[in-house]
């Protein structure tokens, strides 16, 4: 260690991180904070923000890290208004050339942007049934009412979209957990790698030293802050739909929800008709 390196002064909660991030019954949400702690500690910028940032999410303006673009499958939620009852809350998946033209303008597709912070993404998974969880896109209540409009205009006034949704594995989600609970491993490790033996608490250069190693960011000026995400899942890449030609009129084509809509009112009036013989 050189001279200058010894004159810095040390860095405390190394140690309450390294616990936190190791106990994988404690919520990563703990560790983030202490990690938050640490870089405050080291006056280190950019170590602050990646912290802040899968804390508290990331705005829709904000660029989003590649292993939170999750694959999703599209589905709507349905009431249909028959004689004399009304079948509520039919979940039927869709295709994106099923969705209305504006939702494809906004990116709506079947990949999932997860910009939610880490405690909302851990009650996600610990209420999720049956292995999935569904997560509205932005703007899904105004898609919704468009997609009613429509079917009203097709004919179809029987049939209230209520809901647009992406469906996403709980797998893929503790995914995302696990990813940035890993890069606070590696970075307590890098941290630990650069101290020599004896040292307590880690300096502000080795914290330094680390966060470069394990995030790729650095401290230092004020210049704006890039963080550069150097282990992007290669699976989770987002639907793009700028050169799709025009669509076809919403649910004109064949399609298989409006198929799966038609058998349960055929259904229903069988049911309706069988009780009235009774």
């Amino acid at each position: 260690m050189s001279s200058s390196e010894r004159a810095l002064p040390d860095i405390r909660g190394l140690e309450e991180l390294e616990g936190a991030v190791l106990d994988e019954s404690a919520s990563l949400a703990s560790a983030l904070r202490r990690c938050l702690m640490l870089g405050g500690y080291a006056h280190h910028q950019e170590l602050r923000y990646w912290a802040l940032k899968e804390l508290d999410g990331y705005r829709a303006e904000e660029e989003l890290p590649e292993f939170r673009r999750l694959p999703a499958a599209l589905e709507v939620s349905i009431d249909l208004h028959l004689p004399g009852q009304i079948l509520q809350n039919n979940r039927r998946r869709i295709s994106v050339n099923q969705l209305p033209q504006a939702a494809r303008e906004r990116g709506v597709g079947e990949s999932a942007p997860i910009r939610m912070g880490v405690k909302e993404i851990e009650d996600l998974v610990a209420r999720s049934e049956r292995g999935v969880v569904h997560i509205s896109p932005p703007s899904g209540a105004e898609f919704a009412l468009l997609m009613t409009q429509q079917q009203a205009e097709l004919g179809n006034e029987g049939a209230d979209i209520t809901g647009l949704y992406w469906q996403v594995s709980v797998t893929n989600l503790q995914g995302i957990l696990d990813r940035i609970r890993t890069r606070l491993t590696r970075f307590v490790a890098e941290v630990r790698a650069s101290m020599p033996p004896g040292q307590q608490n880690p300096n502000p250069q080795q914290i330094e030293r680390a966060a470069q190693q394990t995030f790729g960011v650095k401290s230092g000026d004020n210049s704006p802050i890039t963080i550069v995400n150097s282990n992007a899942d290669r699976g989770a890449t987002a639907t793009t739909q700028a050169n799709e030609p025009p669509p076809q009129p919403f649910f004109q084509r064949t399609a298989v929800i409006w198929t799966a809509v038609g058998a349960i009112a055929a259904v229903a009036a069988a049911v309706i008709a069988w009780i009235a013989l009774k």
